[in-house]
């Protein structure tokens, strides 16, 4: 018997893309998932003021842990923890389990999916290396479904590891802000890559 809501929609899903928290000490965060447990920095995705209307800027990042598992985390710049007004709200959207689909056509299947029923699609969004779709779903959880927009390559590695040096380096600062990380992720690179221009390509 066919459940209701199956009719003639194929399962696409891949399993997980990532599941996401926020964190409010990111050197921790770092310190523990990637020098402690070893899992490697893959992904980080910087955003000024992306999102809702005064949403803070942020930086996205993930970790690698195996089978194309990934954990990641949201650090807010200037949000103090549990004293800031916004943190119940970022604490909502920040919390999600993200679903993997390959093609955009398998994206747009489940979007046209979610507009046919009670829990509409509340936002498509492409960002870096992904193109997703939102949804709040019964319980008041988060869902993303996402799909690739290209291959993540090795200097994408290198790119998230930067950033996190650089979020260590400036989570540190009694005023962190997107600028100042940015600042530092370029003095990164000076330091570590101006003798060796061919180990960096752009291509």
């Amino acid at each position: 018997m066919t459940s209701p809501g199956t009719d003639s929609l194929e399962h696409k899903v891949r399993g997980v893309d990532h599941a996401a928290f926020p964190t409010f000490d990111p050197r921790a965060t770092i310190a523990f998932y990637r020098d402690v447990l070893g899992f490697p920095v893959v992904h980080a995705t910087c955003a000024l003021g992306w999102g809702p209307e005064k949403h803070p800027d942020f930086i996205h990042f993930f970790f690698d842990i195996g089978n194309g598992d990934r954990l990641a985390f949201f650090y807010y710049f200037g949000i103090e923890p549990y004293r800031d007004s916004e943190i119940p709200d970022l604490l909502h959207r920040a919390r999600h389990l993200a679903i993997h689909v390959d093609t955009q056509e398998d994206l747009l299947d489940y979007r046209a999916r979610l507009d046919r029923s009670e829990w509409p699609c509340e936002l498509q969004v492409r960002h870096e290396t992904v193109e997703s779709i939102y949804v709040t779903d019964p319980n008041g959880y988060l869902m993303e479904i996402t799909r690739p927009l290209r291959a993540i390559t090795v200097e994408d590695d290198l790119d998230a590891n930067l950033s996190a040096d650089a979020l260590m380096d400036v989570a540190a600062d009694p005023e962190p802000t997107l600028e100042k990380f940015y600042a530092r992720k370029a003095e990164l690179i000076a330091e570590r890559y101006v003798d060796e221009p061919a180990q960096v390509s752009f291509a």
